[in-house]
């Protein structure tokens, strides 16, 4: 069974790519023994890479440091801290870097991809998407998903207030990146510290709850598949965590 995953980008070894010119930290995927999507944290130094072929997979990508462009199908778009990026099978793309800081992004790539037509790339400024609700106050943003061209799986901002949740479990494999904010990763025995750059590895039905300790909320982003919303969130015993326009904690009382 595919165990929960906690890892700091700090903490792996970089690889530089002559191929494409980036430094690349792969945090999470078959070496961490979880086939179901590869996370990777890309580095591109100031000037611009050589071409990176996404491959028969689909591909996010969501900016966290750094600003630049990236270049798809004879087109150059705008990259700045909080844009996500939707890659489909079969791109060629490359990155640039206009300077210092180095322009840093998180990876996560989607292996056997549902069978579909091809969608166009796209590019989604994350903070102009809405805000939607989820279990205990806690709020997400739609980066990509099928409605936007992202076949297999979805790519969300994620917001986690100080109040924590109850234990739950999703029923989908998720990856995350913490971009802001201090917690812990709690599954079973494990319970681990996590702060900007952690990586987390979920696999689907570990009953889990990332909390919140600081005293601003947390921000993570993240991608999971099969996709769905980041709201469907299951008690331990199956009962639903959350439905719309009602309190879940109120919801679970009542039951």
């Amino acid at each position: 069974m595919t165990a929960v995953t906690v890892v700091d980008v700090a903490d792996v070894a970089p690889r530089e790519s002559r191929e494409t010119g980036l430094t690349v930290r792969t945090t999470l995927g078959p070496e961490t023994g979880f086939d179901a999507l590869e996370q990777a944290v890309l580095t591109c130094p100031p000037g611009r890479s050589r071409h990176i072929d996404v491959g028969e997979v689909e591909e996010t990508l969501f900016v966290l440091e750094g600003e630049g462009a990236v270049h798809v199908r004879a087109g150059a778009h705008r990259l700045e801290p909080g844009v996500g990026v939707y890659l489909p099978p079969g791109s060629r793309f490359e990155l640039e870097c206009a300077g210092q800081p180095e322009l840093r992004v998180v990876a996560v790539r989607i292996p056997d991809p549902t069978p579909g037509p091809p969608s166009p790339p796209q590019v989604c400024r994350s903070a102009e998407r809405e805000a939607q609700a989820a279990t205990t106050n806690r709020q997400f943003r739609i980066v990509a998903d099928p409605q936007t061209g992202l076949r297999s799986a979805t790519h969300f901002v994620g917001y986690i207030p100080t109040d924590r949740a109850p234990d739950h479990f999703h029923t989908y494999d998720e990856v995350i990146y913490v971009l802001e904010g201090q917690g812990v990763m709690h599954a079973g025995s494990l319970e681990r510290p996590v702060a900007p750059g952690t990586c987390i590895q979920l696999p689907a039905r570990t009953v889990h709850c990332l909390e919140n300790t600081g005293s601003e909320p947390m921000r993570i982003v993240a991608v999971f598949r099969p996709a769905g919303s980041p709201a469907a969130a299951f008690y331990p015993d199956g009962t639903p965590a959350y439905q719309a326009n009602q309190d879940p904690l109120q919801r679970r009382r009542d039951l």
